[in-house]
């Protein structure tokens, strides 16, 4: 048998996917949007080109984590001036920008490269239960 990679003009068409994050782990959810991202979950995955689909995650502020990380978990940001370094809770995070959480999870799931970029500009992350892209008729993705 002969193993068969995909060049970037023989990619299929892009499918949209749509997840629900209410009630889900956030690790559990960042992984199967990280595999969707990048087409691992179809039968012609290749590692170099970018042939995954559209993801768009809704509910993300009612998204569940384990433990104490509403708490003790925190992001850091840092503007590159001396002391302006801050840290932000994730319960803190989930009221301000609860679509960051998702989005960050993500990010640090896929590969440190321009293709990681691309694929990341794939991911839709809504709060709310609504959603502008009824038209592109997104496939309900289980997790």
């Amino acid at each position: 048998m002969k193993t068969t990679l995909v060049r970037k003009e023989d990619a299929q068409h892009k499918a949209w996917r749509i997840i629900d994050a209410a009630g889900v782990v956030l690790g559990k959810l960042a992984v199967k949007v990280a595999n969707a991202l990048r087409g691992k979950d179809k039968p012609t995955f290749t590692p170099h080109v970018d042939n995954g689909d559209f993801v768009i995650v809704i509910n993300a502020d009612k998204v569940k984590v384990t433990g104490k990380k509403e708490l003790d978990k925190q992001y850091m940001f840092y503007s590159m001036y001396l002391g302006n370094e801050r840290r932000v809770s994730l319960g803190k995070m989930r009221e301000r920008r609860p679509e960051f959480i998702i989005e960050h999870a993500v990010k640090g799931m896929l590969q440190k490269n321009r293709l990681a970029n691309a694929m990341i500009r794939k991911l839709k992350v809504y709060a709310g239960s609504e959603h502008p892209h009824g038209a592109q008729r997104p496939i309900l993705l289980v997790v």
